[in-house]
């Protein structure tokens, strides 16, 4: 929802739409030892909280395995596995020679986001975290490509910003809007959404949405995103 004036969280994990551009997003970075883990965290939160509680969880990672539908766009902190080879490698590691054994290794970035990013094949995909500026292209044995993007930290002589033009056939106004499929996909997952502490394989046992009934209900649910709403 709403956190301040013209910023909204997706959440976990989601998809939401904006001026017919879909937009999905996995929030947090990915630690093995998290990873199937419940959303156990609860305020006042103890140190080992604060940290685990933006680790992804396999739960929300299974929700967007779930989605059919074309991505236009998906947003992530976390580099997906292998990204660096799609790009000017060379230059990554004379920027950030730290990086050449996890490079070279295949351990540099998140092993769900590359299933993500191969299962939904987006248009584009923007991440964060390395405080580099980075660009790779993904070809999919589809057919489709992915470019990616990610940027420096936003800092003087930096670069931390591009202008990247999105194609859409919707006319202004543009609205923030809940996406159906999502809303559908999350509907089914809620009944093993993982709350409790403790040991888990946390799961979200859903499936691509195609039972009409749900989808009818999503759609009906389906509106605009405004803001203090």
């Amino acid at each position: 929802g709403w956190v301040a004036p013209d910023i909204y969280y997706m959440g976990a994990a989601g998809v939401v739409s904006f001026g017919g551009v879909r937009i999905g997003g996995l929030s947090g970075i990915y630690k093995d030892h998290d990873y199937r883990k419940p959303h156990w965290e609860r305020p006042p939160y103890s140190p080992g909280a604060m940290r685990s509680v933006y680790h992804v969880r396999q739960y929300d990672v299974e929700k967007l395995l779930a989605v059919k539908q074309p991505m236009d766009v998906f947003l992530s902190h976390d580099w997906p596995t292998g990204i660096a080879f799609h790009g000017d490698k060379e230059t990554l590691l004379r920027k950030k020679k730290f990086l050449r054994r996890e490079v070279e290794d295949g351990s540099l970035g998140s092993p769900p986001a590359r299933q993500i990013l191969d299962h939904l094949q987006p248009s584009f995909w923007f991440s964060a975290h390395l405080h580099v500026k980075f660009s790779a292209l993904v070809s999919h044995e589809s057919g489709r490509t992915t470019r990616f993007l990610a940027l420096d930290k936003c800092l003087p002589h930096r670069d931390f910003l591009q202008v990247v033009d999105i194609e859409t056939d919707v006319r202004p106004p543009f609205l923030l809007a809940h996406d159906p499929e999502w809303l559908a996909i999350t509907k089914q997952a809620h009944g093993s959404l993982p709350l409790q502490s403790g040991p888990s394989n946390a799961s979200a046992r859903c499936s691509s949405v195609d039972d009409d009934e749900v989808r009818k209900w999503a759609t009906e649910r389906n509106a605009s995103v405004t803001p203090g709403k």
